[in-house]
Order: structure tokens, then sequence, then C-alpha cells
């Protein structure tokens, strides 16, 4: 079978199985940032004016998400996460395993992940703050939320793009260790195709080429986001 057939849209093509693929591979890393930036603002808030529990555990959890290999995060949530499914569901019946969805599982464990590393980004951009800019919100009045609101989460954002631009591409990497679950997303779609055809080069090839451009139109979004946030500072500082 040629090369185009086998990436094409016929009866024998694969290519509608890998863009599905492709879009489960977007739809879980979003998910999986989207908790990230959740999580990571939380923790960076922890550090920065939290107590010292808080702290002892804000820098525990990016201490160990950061130093433990990602793959075994996956195993964990998703083996974990089964487990304590099947324990809630025998309070109410005879019980059996409930498997966790592998969607849920991964995009969890990769947003615990992305978290550890979004919460350093954050707190760098709180600290590159003007703290002048803080002292006159607080004394023109601002409550701490319209502070927040007006001045601190603007510039946070504006100063966190490059990084969160990377822990983003770093997120969409990780998702292809969620296959291991058994979630059909770009690499897995690759792995059942090279099987079912035997011609792995090809597809992992192809799978390659997907990440590829998903990560370059990705780093075209925050590179517009970036120029963007530097067109409105330079606007205010004139």
């Amino acid at each position: 079978m040629e090369f185009l057939d086998l990436v094409g849209f016929g009866p024998e093509g694969w290519g509608k199985s890998l863009l599905l693929a492709a879009l489960v591979t977007i739809m879980v890393a979003m998910a999986g940032f989207a908790l990230g930036i959740v999580i990571g603002g939380l923790v960076a808030w922890a550090k920065l004016a939290g107590g010292t529990a808080t702290r002892i555990f804000a820098d525990t959890y990016t201490t160990v998400l950061r130093g433990v290999p990602d793959l075994l995060v996956i195993y964990l949530f998703y083996f974990g996460g089964s487990l304590l499914l099947s324990a809630i569901f025998r309070l109410w019946s005879d019980g059996g395993f409930v498997g966790i969805p592998p969607f849920i599982a991964g995009a969890t464990a990769i947003g615990v992940v992305s978290g550890a590393y979004q919460a350093e980004v954050f707190r760098g951009a709180f600290r590159s703050l003007s703290t002048g800019e803080i002292e006159a919100g607080k004394a023109v009045g601002m409550h701490r939320l319209l502070l927040f609101r007006r001045i601190i989460a603007p510039q946070v954002a504006r100063h966190a793009i490059p990084g969160i631009g990377n822990v983003w591409q770093m997120t969409l990497k990780e998702s292809a260790l969620v296959s291991v679950t058994g979630l059909v997303e770009i690499l897995r779609q690759a792995q059942i195709a090279a099987g079912s055809t035997r011609k792995p080069f090809e597809f992992y090839l192809i799978a390659a080429a997907l990440f590829l451009v998903i990560t370059w139109l990705s780093q075209r979004i925050f590179d517009w986001l970036e120029k963007r946030a530097s067109r409105s500072m330079v606007r205010e500082a004139a």
C-alpha cells in the first residue's frame, strides 16, 4: 500500500483515525494545562502569602512533582484512582473493579505535574511586579480583590506568558505518556496502525509530524499573546 493511501481517508486509510487521535491529544493536554493553571495559581499564592504550614506544603508539592517521573504519576493516578473508585462503589454494592476513565486519569495526572511547574512561573512573574504600582493601588483605596483584578493579575499574566508557553509545550509532550492507560491519542493510534499494517516507521513518523504541527501552531499563538502583552505594557509606560 502506498504511503498516501495509508494516511488517506479511503476505506483502508488511517487519516480519519489519526486526526481524531490528534484531537484527543489536544483535548487531554488542554484539560491538564487548565487544571495546572488552577493548581499553579493556588500553590504560587501559598508560597508568596501563605502561612508556614501552607508554604511547607507548597514547597513539598513542587519538589516532589518535579522530581518524580511523569509516567509514574500517571500510573499512580490511573491505578490509585481505580482502586479508590472501586472501594467507593463497594460501599453500596457487591463490588467489582471499577476503572477510572483513562482521559480523566491522564488529564488529572499531567495537570498535577503541570501545576508544579506553573506555580514556579507564576511566583517568578509576581516577584517581577513593581511594588510601586501595588502601593499606589493601596493608596487610592483599592481593596484586595480589586487590587488583584486590576493590577496584580494582568501584570502577572503578562510576565508569565513566555514561561507558561514552555509549560504548555511540555504538557503537550507529556500527553503522549497517557497512551499507557489505553487512551487513543496520537502515539497510541500510531502504535495500533503500525501493528495492523506492519509499517511502524511510517506511522511513528506521522505521529512526530502531528506533534510538530500542534507545537508550531501553539508557539505561534503564544508569540502573538506575548507581543500583544508587550504592546499594552509599552502603551501604559508611554
